[in-house]
């Protein structure tokens, strides 16, 4: 694996001569970013070796590399799941190239839905905590050069990052929610009996990404900054649909994008 990971990153590199700083993982529907992002280079995932390919709507499929926020970055123009068939190393295979191109932080979006009341759809969540309910990626042999075996999770969202995005909501007017996101396995969605379990549990909102990338992260020492886009409100008792989740999560992007800016301008 660790092969792999060394002779993709070096493929990227010499294709595109670019080094990042900060890696950004956009999810379902918030690809909008990219229009902000004056580009140097883009890649295909297809002709990436050894990436996955997305296979869901919403997501373009695309390496992007350029500034933002006064920072090179790599953005992720679509993510990959657990449940498109995927093991957990191959989801966080392209948070282990980024590493190794060079990144020093980890910005990560999601959709997700709300299963805490005082919430309301197109808020957005700074993810503080989490619990994954998704297959941990780094089951199986540690690789040392990543990072050791047991790995500690007392911090897994930077709280240095956390106040830097609370003073740039506050000079941009942005308003925030904070809780703590449960990745799931999905593709369903919920029931309203797990919607409540999950609130037992202690989750704000839930979703299919993000915990696994943020475990492979963290692993690596990588200090990460998380945000949920809420497209909906699962103790609601409505019905919930993939369309649904685009609309409203490209209604919320603009602010996310704003923030995100705001941060790497802060960093």
């Amino acid at each position: 694996m660790l092969d792999r990971i060394r002779n993709t990153a070096s493929f990227i590199r010499n294709k595109t001569g670019f080094e990042p700083e900060a890696g950004i993982v956009l999810g379902t529907g918030l690809g909008g970013l990219i229009g902000s992002i004056r580009i140097e280079a883009s890649l295909d995932y297809r002709d990436i070796p050894d990436f996955p390919v997305s296979t869901v709507e919403g997501h373009a499929g695309r390496l992007i590399f350029g500034l933002l926020g006064g920072k090179r970055v790599v953005a992720m123009q679509g993510r990959f799941h657990y449940y498109e068939g995927y093991t957990p190393q191959q989801v966080v295979f392209p948070v282990r190239v980024m590493k190794m191109l060079g990144i020093r932080h980890l910005f990560v979006s999601n959709a997700s839905g709300g299963i805490n009341p005082a919430f309301r759809t197109g808020d957005l969540m700074v993810i503080t905590d989490h619990i994954n309910m998704i297959p941990n990626p780094l089951v199986g042999p540690n690789i040392a050069e990543l990072g050791v075996r047991f790995p500690d999770m007392s911090e897994p969202y930077s709280r240095k990052l956390i106040a830097l995005a609370d003073e740039v909501a506050r000079r941009e007017g942005i308003a925030l929610q904070h809780g703590c996101y449960i990745g799931v396995t999905g593709p369903t969605f919920e029931t309203q009996k797990e919607y409540g379990f999950y609130r037992t549990a202690g989750a704000d909102t839930v979703g299919m990404s993000t915990t696994p990338e943020v475990i492979a992260a963290r692993h690596m020492d990588l200090p990460v900054f998380a945000v949920s886009i809420i497209t909906n409100m699962g103790l609601a008792g409505l019905q919930s649909s993939h369309e649904e989740v685009l609309a409203e999560g490209a209604k919320a992007e603009a602010r996310m994008t704003r923030l995100f800016i705001g941060l790497l301008e802060a960093l």
